[in-house]
């Protein structure tokens, strides 16, 4: 867990930043630098359109924010970053820019629709004559010979308090645009402080415009192939992993016992708490297993280079992990009835006209799992054959009563059930 959450901290956008520090650093840059200019067009050209059709407004938004600094700094600048509206365009931009994409974060995405790209456009206007009033000459004579460097202390600051939130939404949502907004104020900060004009500062504003769409092709790459409520890899990923596998390997299948009587009795968002739960346990799985979600409350792990005795013991030793934990449900009445309908399954607690109802205790609800588990025989020689040898394995589980292990035999299978090929629930 702690491997992959560096990983998706320091890739692409720390590697790509890495690589600019050392080009830019470089003598090699000097060869480069009649290359940036194309590097820079192409970085922005490409992630506006990427954001376009990815129906990104937050994306779109942080480009032109960047965009539209760097081109206040030429101008305003005008070669001369140590005059009047020279230091107040700096300064403007190094706080406009961590403020806008803080506010873009907090906004809901709403995609390119008009009434949620309106207000947007609305914002950066407004700070465009801001900034083209305080940078006249008249009204920044009183910066033009402020002593020490280009951006001041407080600037910095605001800079690691800026990144000290995307790091919050990463740790509250896991979704790698937060990085990628860490490390593009990390790009940004370089630019405004040693370089704000020349070849070096169209270099690092580019990067961190790519930085941003690399974030963004992440993104979607983690909702293809990662289930989106679970946060663990899905049926996408599943059905590649399957591509790729050599003679040896076990296939398991998991499902969550009485789900569906657990989720009439609780509601559908006690029940997702349990997916949530039992996939957080199955991520954690030994002997380089990989969990996949496969639909509903139907898990699946592939074990690479290992036989499915070996998974076994893996395996029975994640069910009692399962059966072992708990969580609590604060707020759930339990229904008494059968199937809730549909307006039942969230009803408030609080009933109409009451003054102060109060609300059920906290709940200690627990949860177990039936697995198959197969590996390839002569019998069973392709995956989709090993994956319904599990199914039927679990099934086996299913009928000798629940909460258990089971290996499948060796008896040829049929292919694989029509319902394995669906989507999976997002």
């Amino acid at each position: 867990m702690a491997g992959r959450m560096w990983k998706a901290w320091l890739f692409p956008g720390g590697l790509l930043l890495a690589v600019s520090v050392v080009m830019v650093s470089s003598s090699v840059f000097t060869l480069l630098a009649p290359s940036v200019g194309f590097y820079y067009v192409a970085v922005f050209a490409a992630g506006l359109l990427l954001s376009w059709r990815f129906n990104s407004s937050r994306i779109l938004f942080s480009l032109l924010v960047l965009l539209l600094a760097h081109r206040a700094v030429e101008f305003f600048s005008a070669g001369q970053i140590r005059s009047g509206p020279g230091r107040m365009v700096v300064a403007l931009a190094a706080i406009l820019i961590p403020l806008n994409y803080i506010a873009f974060a907090f906004l809901r995405e709403r995609g390119l629709i008009i009434a949620g790209i309106g207000p947007r456009f609305g914002l950066l206007f407004l700070e465009a004559v801001v900034v083209a009033v305080l940078c006249r000459p008249e009204n920044s004579r009183s910066v033009a010979h402020a002593p020490g460097a280009t951006l001041p202390l407080w600037v910095f600051v605001g800079f690691i308090g800026a990144a000290g939130v995307f790091i919050w939404r990463f740790v509250q949502t896991r979704k790698p645009m937060e990085p990628g907004f860490v490390w593009c104020l990390a790009a940004v900060f370089p630019w405004l402080e040693f370089g704000p004009v020349g070849k070096t500062a169209d270099a690092y504003v580019a990067t961190a415009g790519l930085i941003l769409t690399a974030s963004l092709i992440e993104t979607s790459y983690m909702l293809a192939y990662h289930d989106e409520l679970t946060g663990i890899r899905g049926r996408r990923a599943f059905n590649d992993a399957l591509l790729s596998l050599d003679q040896q390997y076990a296939i398991a299948i998991v499902d969550i016992d009485h789900f569906k009587k657990f989720n009439d009795t609780y509601g559908h968002d006690t029940g997702d708490q349990v997916l949530c739960l039992v996939a957080s346990r199955l991520s954690e799985v030994k002997g380089g297993g990989q969990a996949f979600r496969c639909g509903g409350e139907e898990f699946a792990i592939l074990f690479r280079n290992t036989s499915a005795k070996e998974a076994f013991e893996h395996l029975d030793a994640l069910r009692q992990t399962i059966q072992n934990s708990t969580f609590r449900v604060r707020g759930v009445e339990r229904r008494s009835g059968g199937r809730a309908g549909e307006s039942d399954r969230r009803k408030p607690l609080r009933k109409k006209g009451s003054r102060a109802a109060v609300a059920p205790p906290a709940t200690g609800l627990s949860v177990t799992v039936s697995i198959g588990v197969a590996e390839p025989s002569t019998r069973n020689r392709q995956p989709e054959q090993v994956i319904n040898a599990a199914d039927q394995a679990l099934y086996l589980a299913k009928s000798n009563g629940r909460n258990r292990v089971e290996l499948a035999s060796t008896t040829p299978t049929r292919p694989p059930k029509s319902k394995r090929s669906g989507a999976v629930r997002l």
